[in-house]
């Protein structure tokens, strides 16, 4: 009886000690996998990627990221970068089932030996555990839990597929994450193109990427990419005569200036637009493909005419006695067609001034807001030689006892002229009793539908530009010209595509009506009789179809010239900032229209030549320029000028 009360205890301890025992496996189980993710979310696991910016003809001008991560398939990694990997960081990679166990033991008894975590002992599998899931910081719970993961991986996984993840994850130092983003700012280029040193220096970064980085310290890197090649030599894989050139190899790190942005007002634009219409989170994460409708050679073209105006201009301004001057430039130029921007210019530094003056700077456009006026009253039935008094005059405002007494620039008076030649020679006080015959507020809401979204005076000194606009609506205005009527929305993006190369999103510009073909046609010839005969003649140096107009502002705080072929229409704006004077005679002919006949030379330099429309509802008629009466066929003086019919002239 003894004996049995005995036996029974002994089975009950038994029996707590294995129920407890059991309870404490439970508890462990529960708290190694609790928070744990799911094996399978690999599957569907998205790192952010890259968006690349791209211009119309293939350039990239800019990328963006959280991080500088760009997944490629395992196929195209060199197997030499594989193997240096394996060699360095994990040996029995192939034959382990996620942990090394005599890595584990001798870890353990080392850091014992020191009394803290000194050496980690984690394979490829438990890293890739640890990078895509885990916290860094290193506790026994967590390297229990980074095993459990591992064992789980390499169930789910080949050891091909956890390479290629690692590969694609793990963090190379400089903000590099991925073998194809280390590749290309360590070494300007794909990673399935790199040889063996650049290999064995990128095998040789996971261990410590920030302090092994070529660009932290180079002769550093160097000594651990020799290691690696000493590794891949001991192991057999490279034989010694090839390990003996490779360790003598130099870095060829990339030029570092390669990335940076290319035409940065212009991807600053267009990154807003990015986010206001697909979002931050997509552009950012989604490895995008952004086309657009930029030339860069236009563009350079651009950056350089722009460059070398405000140094011409800096230097008279000195000579002016204008102490410290600092003037800025803006430069848009439009695709008449299609509306897609081809090349812009915010300011003359953008790391000095992000500020984008041809897309956001309001400032008053002077007299090149006068075709606007005008072709307003050429819509309304106005003939370009109708006759328009150059005399002083003075209008009564509000019906007080208060007048307005426009002037002149030149202060010289002409009397009567054309509405062709009054424009021609940028006449001020014919477009003020232009306007007032025609309406200030009729020719704001004109103004509106071609595209000027700023508010605008309807008084009489709108005919003189006195309300602020923005370059690039100017610019957008004067497209219809060329473009049959036509006002087209200015854009800067054709596409946005996704990495399957889906469509995300396209370019619909809006477009619509505004003026009759005939009016248009009108307008570009009295545009180009500015060229021929007006404000704006130093751009016949171009000989091809061109027409603009001038613009200049009180005190000369701005200089303007804005201009068309038929296919392409640019604007430039030069000013300061501080709205203060550019100097004296410093007009839009002088400073704006160099650098835009600078930028339109190179750009119509290839295309063949073209011709502005000529609708079936318009005639070409001789007239005398300043009479508006047909000409004589002896007359010298005699221009051709364009009517829609039943307007012409008939009598000399």
């Amino acid at each position: 009886m003894t004996v049995f009360r005995f036996n029974k205890k002994i089975a009950v301890l038994f029996l707590l000690i294995l129920g407890v025992s059991f309870g404490s496996l439970v508890g462990f189980f529960i708290a190694l996998t609790r928070d744990l993710p799911e094996i399978r979310n690999l599957e569907s696991f998205k790192p952010s990627s890259i968006t690349r910016i791209y211009s119309a003809d293939g350039v990239l001008l800019t990328e963006f990221f959280l991080e500088k991560r760009d997944p490629v398939p395992i196929k195209i990694i060199p197997d030499l970068l594989k193997k240096a990997l394996i060699v360095t960081e994990d040996r029995s990679f192939y034959t382990h089932s996620g942990i090394d166990l005599k890595g584990i033991f001798r870890a353990v008894f080392r850091d014992i030996k020191a009394g803290r975590f000194v050496e980690g002992a984690s394979t490829i599998t438990q890293q890739l555990a640890k990078t895509l899931f885990l916290q860094p910081r290193k506790t026994l719970l967590r390297k229990a839990k980074e095993a459990f993961l591992s064992f789980q991986i390499e169930r789910r996984y080949t050891k091909d597929e956890i390479l290629g993840l690692y590969l694609n994850q793990v963090y190379f130092g400089s903000g590099a994450y991925g073998v194809e983003s280390a590749a290309r700012i360590y070494f300007g280029k794909s990673v399935s193109d790199l040889n063996l040193p650049e290999c064995a220096l990128l095998a040789g970064l996971p261990r410590s990427p920030s302090r092994y980085s070529p660009l932290v310290d180079p002769e550093l890197a160097i000594k651990r990419r020799n290691v690696v090649l000493k590794q891949l030599k001991d192991t057999g894989v490279i034989t010694q005569s090839v390990y003996d050139i490779a360790k003598e190899a130099p870095l060829n790190i990339a030029n570092q200036n390669k990335t940076s942005v290319k035409a940065p007002y212009f991807v600053e634009y267009v990154k807003k637009f990015l986010e206001d219409t697909i979002g931050s989170s997509r552009l950012y994460k989604e490895g995008l493909r952004v086309v657009t409708t930029l030339n860069f050679n236009l563009q350079q073209m651009a950056e350089l005419a722009v460059n070398k105006g405000l140094s011409d201009l800096d230097k008279r301004m000195k000579r002016h006695g204008i102490k410290h001057p600092h003037p800025q430039c803006a430069l848009i130029s439009i695709d008449v067609a299609s509306g897609g921007i081809l090349a812009m210019v915010g300011g003359r530094d953008f790391s000095k001034s992000a500020f984008n003056r041809a897309t956001d700077a309001r400032r008053q456009p002077g007299s090149a807001f006068k075709p606007i006026v005008y072709a307003y009253a050429i819509e309304q039935g106005f003939a370009q030689n109708k006759i328009i008094l150059d005399a002083p005059v003075a209008f009564n405002i509000d019906n007080r006892e208060t007048y307005w007494q426009p002037k002149d620039f030149s202060g010289t008076y002409e009397g009567e002229m054309t509405l062709r030649k009054a424009l021609a020679l940028s006449k001020n006080i014919p477009a003020v009793r232009l306007i007032e015959m025609i309406g200030p507020s009729s020719v704001a809401g004109f103004a509106h539908t071609l595209g000027i979204e700023s508010p605008l005076s309807q008084n009489l000194s709108l005919a003189l530009g006195t309300s602020d606009v923005t370059l690039m609506n100017l610019t957008a205005a004067y497209s219809v010209f060329p473009d049959k009527g036509k006002f087209v929305e200015p854009y800067g993006i054709a596409e946005v595509v996704d990495k399957a190369g889906r469509l995300v999103w396209r370019a619909k510009p809006e477009e619509r009506m505004v003026m009759s073909r005939a009016t248009a046609a009108i307008m570009t010839d009295m545009l180009r009789s500015v060229i021929q005969d007006g404000t704006g003649r130093k751009a016949t140096s171009i000989q091809r179809p061109i027409a603009g107009k001038t613009g200049t502002t009180d005190a000369f705080k701005d200089a303007l010239f804005i201009g068309f072929s038929p296919s392409i229409t640019t604007g430039v704006w030069v000013g300061q900032d501080a709205f203060t004077t550019l100097g004296s005679g410093e007009t839009g002919a002088r400073a704006a229209l160099p650098i835009w006949i600078d930028f339109m030379t190179g750009a119509l330099n290839d295309k063949p030549l073209q011709y502005f429309d000529m609708p079936d509802d318009v005639v070409v008629a001789r007239i005398d320029p300043s009479t508006g009466r047909l000409a004589t066929d002896d007359d010298p003086q005699a221009v051709k000028a364009l009517f829609k019919k039943g307007t012409e002239p008939t009598t000399p």
